[in-house]
């Protein structure tokens, strides 16, 4: 039995200074790249963030004061002169961001200098053609930020997450009122006018408008209505809860009459998980009587369509091409489509053999949309699919990032994963870990990934994941077994990273790639049923 190897941690509070998870991952994300650095954490002190910490067994008595404008730092390392290093490094790295939040300090100004602004007052006051804020401050203060924000005619992009679900109701109640548009709270991706939010890819210009509660599965849509020849003339997040009843779809339902209005949009798509009844009656109504064009995905749900020119599509590919296919018809425009993408993959490969005690699949991946929609087909398959963020909730794992059980499906960007490190999307070290532990169970066939790119995300996600790809498959190989990897990338080739380079990286490692999230789920599913 190998030594148990004790961890040295340390840990401090850096106070009053609010910095979005974005920031916080990438510090983290240096700090791991370390000399024998573990695990490194830096999370604002809200009860939310504490509660992760407490469950990761991170809550030292060094943060657990810590209040929701103050950052949690936790290092863990081999050594103690490495954790006393990684913290170093962490300071400085933070006194960076204080510098650049800041601005110079009074003492230090020229006399042409200015602090940078504070308030949402002191930016419109230097940018008074501003049309939209950015709010990214801790839960507990977002909703006075946004409704500030609002009560100026600014129209809204909430990246804060934590945010009291009255809260949202009453802050997005003020915004319909007022006539702007609230995306979030928690909205990780929408494309404006061509300019990206959060996280988001580069698609050309187009006539087709989104709106969607999803922020991987608007990703997947506006990537490949590109790749089909369409394009996007905006992409609006509305932020998960939207759809619940409390909230009633307001800034799904403000979005829809926005693309009803713009002359720019032809075509709608509306994308998310089942809403609420009442809310997707609304939805379909203004769809109905607006009149435009409009594709509708609620992934999982029985939706029919109540009016000739509302199509239903069941997978996010099928939205895009369905889309697309729309545009062509409304617009003169020429649109190169594809072929009917159902069940197409770039080169269908017959099924290898594999041996009989390899019987499950384990998909392990980086949105959680991707999770959602892969059980929902699977589910239709007939197989029966256990996960952490269940659409059966009855298929809910006990202990997921302990151990897989079955056919498993994983949300690796999901809280009970990310605490300690940042999101798969940006550092892919607990993904790979858990993909080279899957690949050592004997019952496993088939490991399905998805790899994001585009603005935000990692600069080289497949590279990474190709080096892991080749060990993963050794480490079945020394057991005379065959693995299959299976997966798709969700980008375009004008997102930095570049789609063919990163597809032509993890097919050399030995991925089958699939064209989409949904035929790579269609095709996992194949090789284990």
């Amino acid at each position: 039995m190998a030594p148990i190897t004790r961890l040295h941690t340390t840990a401090f509070i850096h106070p009053n200074l609010y910095q979005d998870s974005v920031a916080l991952m990438r510090v983290a994300q240096r700090l791991l790249a370390l000399p024998q650095v573990v695990n490194a954490t830096l999370q604002m002190g809200n009860p939310a963030n504490k509660e992760i910490l407490q469950e990761a067994g991170l809550l030292t008595d060094a943060v657990k004061d810590a209040g929701p404008g103050d950052i949690m730092v936790v290092v863990q390392a081999k050594t103690r002169g490495a954790c006393q290093a990684a913290l170093a490094e962490c300071k400085a790295q933070i006194a960076g961001r204080d510098r650049a939040t800041l601005g110079a300090s009074a003492g230090a100004l020229g006399a042409h200098e200015s602090i940078a602004p504070r308030t949402v007052s002191m930016g419109l006051a230097n940018l008074a053609s501003a049309n939209i804020a950015q709010i990214s401050v801790p839960g507990a203060y977002a909703a006075a930020e946004a409704l500030k924000a609002v009560k100026q005619g600014l129209n809204v992009f909430m990246f804060s997450d934590n945010v009291p679900l009255a809260q949202e109701v009453a802050i997005k109640q003020e915004a319909v009122k007022r006539g702007v548009l609230v995306m979030g709270p928690d909205c990780g991706t929408a494309i404006i006018g061509g300019v990206p939010l959060g996280f988001a890819n580069n698609v050309r210009r187009g006539a087709i408008g989104l709106v969607a509660a999803s922020g991987t599965g608007l990703q997947e849509v506006t990537t490949q209505i590109h790749r089909m020849g369409g394009g996007v003339s905006h992409a609006i997040g509305t932020g998960g809860r939207d759809v619940y009843e409390e909230v009633g779809g307001a800034t799904l339902l403000q979005g829809i009459a926005l693309l009803q209005a713009d002359p720019s949009t032809r075509v709608i798509a509306i994308v998310s998980k089942p809403p609420a009844p009442e809310v997707t009656a609304k939805v379909m109504a203004a769809l109905a009587a607006g009149g435009k064009p409009a594709v509708v995905v609620f992934l999982g749900s029985d939706l029919k369509s109540p009016a000739k020119h509302i199509r239903v599509a069941n997978t996010l590919v099928d939205c895009a091409a369905e889309c697309v296919r729309l545009a062509r018809q409304h617009t003169s425009a020429k649109i190169t489509v594809q072929p009917p993408v159902q069940h197409q993959l770039y080169a269908i490969p017959s099924k290898p053999r594999f041996e009989k005690s390899q019987k499950f699949l384990r998909a392990l991946y980086s949105g959680g949309t991707y999770a959602a929609e892969a059980q929902v087909l699977w589910a239709a398959a007939g197989l029966a699919v256990w996960s952490n963020v269940p659409v059966n909730k009855a298929m809910a794992l006990a202990n997921p990032r302990k151990q897989s059980f079955g056919h498993t499906a994983l949300d690796l960007g999901d809280d009970e994963f990310t605490v300690g490190r940042p999101h798969p999307m940006i550092d892919q070290t607990a993904r790979i870990e858990r993909l080279l532990k899957e690949a050592a169970d004997p019952t496993v066939r088939v490991i399905l990934l998805d790899v994001v790119i585009g603005w935000g995300a990692h600069a080289d996600p497949a590279g990474e994941l190709a080096a892991a790809i080749v060990q993963a498959k050794r480490i079945a190989a020394s057991s005379k077994r065959h693995l299959a990897v299976i997966g798709f990338v969700c980008g375009t080739e004008l997102d930095p990273q570049g789609l063919a380079a990163q597809e032509a990286k993890l097919q050399a490692a030995g991925m089958v790639l699939a064209g989409n999230s949904a035929n790579a789920a269609w095709l996992a599913g194949e090789w284990v049923r």
